[in-house]
């Protein structure tokens, strides 16, 4: 029998669904086949104005949660036909949904992701687990970074401290010590400033392989002004997205960005991602090999890759892809093995990595019929 399950992940770039069909009959478990579906670019609009406005009328909230249940529907049975997989060999589908919000501070901390799961568990005849983050914050946690739990079963390794790292729209590590316990959290931007500064730049949706930042100089006193932000000096847990990290926050650290040339802030973005992750990493403090596993859209961006492989001269450097799960995928994979917890009963938070009081099983189920 098989024992498959869907995962499906839209970050915080807004690009589009990843999607990893994961088997778990087999010790380990593998991914089976990936895909990836791009936003329709009427929606991506609509998500970027309501996470630049923070804020919306119920009507068009609900509209946008709708939109995005049928997207992740139609996703999941385009790549399973793809495939040649029926409804019925999937156990079931974990999905991220598009978190919107997220603020674990204050006095009534909350996280907030879209998707009518209902639709989806409805359009694709199968069981749906989603809204993994706030079972967490119920118990005290920041009901993030979540993959880390994931990281430690894939990655760990008796004989390296092995750092994985997620470039999406935001960074996120994942520290897998295996004298410690694992522990993992937002470190700040990741690719979330350079494609909103280079689509209102050219109207591209990403810098490709960084080619226009290649083009331009690391304005050293910009990188000094967004480097001073209390988020990259505050302790773990901690947890960030796009509420902080936006063109808004760029123009408020350096008021006449006008001044600058364009491609010399991109340059610099590149450069505050690098050193944002750098400052952490340098933080760790230990007598094992040390080995970085990048994943994630960042993955691909030459010019990050190479600044973490100059600063890091001591640190083994690669892709997630070379160590057998691909780069591109590792999150939508996460998301099928917390579904594959949840439907198990097991618990997938980890309390030192979230703040959570105790794990838990994350997730709410969404029956198929």
């Amino acid at each position: 029998m098989n024992n498959y399950y869907l995962g499906m992940m839209s970050g915080t770039s807004l690009d589009g669904v990843d999607l990893a069909l994961v088997d778990f009959h087999h010790e380990p478990f593998r991914i089976v086949a990936s895909g990836f579906t791009p936003m329709p670019e009427n929606l991506r609009q609509k998500l970027t104005a309501l996470l630049h406005e923070g804020g919306t009328s119920l009507q068009n909230l609900g509209e946008i949660d709708h939109q995005l249940g049928r997207l992740y529907a139609y996703s999941a049975n385009q790549f399973l036909a793809e495939q040649g997989v029926s409804a019925e060999q999937i156990q079931a589908i974990g999905c991220h949904g598009q978190t919107i919000w997220h603020s674990p501070q204050g006095d009534f901390p909350f996280s907030m992701q879209i998707g009518d799961m209902n639709l989806v568990a409805a359009l694709t005849s199968i069981t749906v687990v989603a809204d993994f983050r706030r079972k967490d914050m119920a118990y005290g946690g920041q009901g993030a970074p979540l993959v880390p739990a994931f990281h430690q079963a894939v990655f760990a390794s008796p004989q390296y401290l092995t750092v994985v790292l997620n470039i999406g729209g935001i960074s996120n590590i994942s520290i897998l010590n295996p004298h410690a316990v694992t522990t993992g959290y937002d470190v700040g931007p990741g690719n979330a400033l350079l494609d909103g500064w280079i689509e209102q730049h050219l109207g591209q949706r990403y810098d490709k392989n960084g080619e226009w930042a290649k083009t331009g100089k690391v304005n050293r006193a910009l990188l000094t002004a967004l480097l001073d932000e209390p988020f990259f000096r505050q302790p773990a847990p901690k947890s960030t997205g796009r509420e902080l990290f936006n063109l808004h926050w760029l123009e408020k650290k350096q008021g006449n960005l006008t001044a600058l040339s364009p491609r010399d802030v991109q340059r610099t973005l590149v450069e505050l991602t690098v050193q944002s992750i750098v400052q952490e990493l340098n933080r760790i403090r230990t007598s094992l090999p040390c080995r970085l596993l990048v994943c994630g859209g960042g993955a691909h961006n030459p010019l990050i890759m190479q600044g973490l492989k100059t600063a890091l001269p001591h640190w083994q450097t690669a892709v997630t892809t070379e160590y057998g799960m691909d780069a591109d995928y590792v999150e939508a994979a996460a998301f099928a093995w917390l579904a594959y917890c949840r439907i198990n009963r097991l618990p997938s938070n980890l309390p030192a990595v979230t703040g959570a009081q105790s794990a838990v099983s994350l997730g709410v189920i969404y029956p198929k019929e």
